[in-house]
């Protein structure tokens, strides 16, 4: 006989940029949000203004302007999100087309780290899960050519100034 808790109501999210320049190794930049109890009422996923912050933070650490290959997901289209982007010089942005996740690199550092950091675990409590999420993504960060497979598997390449399929 195994005991097993109760269903937890926490949730977690994670929002991660695959980035790439050319000339420097390819790199994640990743952050993963804990979600109080969402039975509350709260809110269960990053908000606009999480996007905000990440891609903020992203610019910073990469020093460089950002050209941003998104999927369509409702938040990444938000009023508030585009009116941010607009705003910003450094920042241009492209969406992917609906339902396309074999065009999204993001989704093979997903695929990943379910397959390696989340199989076969079973978590003790949020702290844990949270730890061996990070554990996973800063393993794949350490594996640029990793990073550079999920970009390449996108048969996207990107040109002076605009994306082509191969």
């Amino acid at each position: 006989m195994v005991t097993v808790r109760g269903r937890s109501r926490r949730r977690f999210s994670i929002a991660a940029l695959a980035c790439s320049t050319s000339g420097t190794r390819s790199r994640i930049i990743y952050r993963p949000k804990r979600h109080p109890d969402h039975k509350s009422g709260r809110r269960r996923s990053f908000a606009w203004s999480d996007y905000r912050d990440l891609l903020i933070a992203a610019h910073r650490q990469l020093g460089a302007p950002i050209v941003l290959i998104w999927d369509s997901l409702n938040v990444h289209r938000d009023a508030r999100l585009t009116t941010f982007i607009d705003s910003c010089a450094w920042l241009t942005v492209s969406y992917l087309p609906p339902y396309a996740p074999d065009l999204n690199p993001v989704e093979g550092i997903w695929s990943v780290l379910r397959r390696s950091s989340q199989a076969n675990t079973a978590f003790t409590d949020p702290g844990h899960l949270l730890k061996a999420l990070r554990r996973g993504l800063r393993k794949i960060q350490y594996r640029s050519r990793l990073i550079e497979g999920f970009l390449a598997a996108t048969g996207l390449t990107l040109t002076t100034s605009r994306l082509q399929a191969r």
